[in-house]
């Protein structure tokens, strides 16, 4: 039986669809690869986001911010002197971007001007910190990202 150039491409392109499909189902069912949405109601999050602007234009305008370092006890963050320990209210979110599971939260309850999160509640890696915090009535928002060795 002869082929002609039509049904050539025609077959061609089926073989080409067949492989893709494969692919497609293979990554969808297997549980090795995992494909989660970086953040939860990602529509929810993005409707919010000049909300989260002003909260970060509030930190950046403060004369003296927090900092936020890394050492080998653990990450520390330090509020200026200014602030009362005991009015500072809020969250630090500890995002992994590469596996979900490892994320946590840290309320913010000071008793004097520093936070401590022990090393070993954080794998070697890059971490994404996101302090949600208010003070006097003033929200403010700081990220930063670090490196545990």
């Amino acid at each position: 039986m002869k082929i002609n150039w039509g049904t050539g491409i025609v077959i061609a392109f089926a073989l080409f669809i067949s492989f893709i499909l494969y692919f497609i189902i293979k990554v969808q069912t297997n549980v090795k690869y995992d494909n989660e949405l970086v953040v939860e109601e990602y529509y929810k999050k993005d409707a919010k986001y000049g909300d989260e602007m002003i909260r970060i234009q509030n930190a950046q305008d403060l004369k003296q911010k927090p900092v936020i370092t890394n050492d080998s006890e653990g990450v520390a963050i330090v509020f200026p002197a200014e602030f009362t320990p005991k009015d500072i209210k809020g969250i630090v979110s500890f995002y992994r971007s590469s596996n979900k599971k490892f994320d946590f939260v840290v309320p913010i309850s000071l008793s004097n001007s520093a936070l401590k999160v022990p090393k070993e509640k954080l794998l070697g890696g890059r971490w994404e910190i996101n302090m949600e915090w208010q003070y006097e009535g003033k929200q403010y928002l700081t990220k930063e990202t670090i490196y545990v060795k």
